[in-house]
C-alpha cells in the first residue's frame, strides 16, 4: 500500500518524501482533532465496569 501511494507521489524522490512527510502530518491532525474527539464522544470508551470501594466509610 504504501509502495502505492509512494509510486502516485508527483515528482523526484526527494519531493515524494516531502510529500509523504505533509500527507502523514495531515492524517495524523485530523485524526487527533476530529475523528478521535468524536469517537471518544460517542462510544463510551474510558467508562470503567469495576466498582472501586468507597473511601468515606459510609
Amino acid at each position: 500500500m504504501y509502495g502505492w501511494i509512494f509510486r502516485h507521489l508527483p515528482g523526484p524522490k526527494w519531493l515524494k518524501v516531502i510529500w509523504a512527510i505533509l500527507l502523514i502530518a495531515g492524517i495524523t491532525y485530523l485524526l487527533l482533532e476530529y475523528a478521535f474527539p468524536w469517537v471518544q464522544d460517542t462510544f463510551d470508551l474510558v467508562d470503567n465496569t469495576i466498582d472501586t470501594p468507597s473511601t468515606t466509610g459510609g
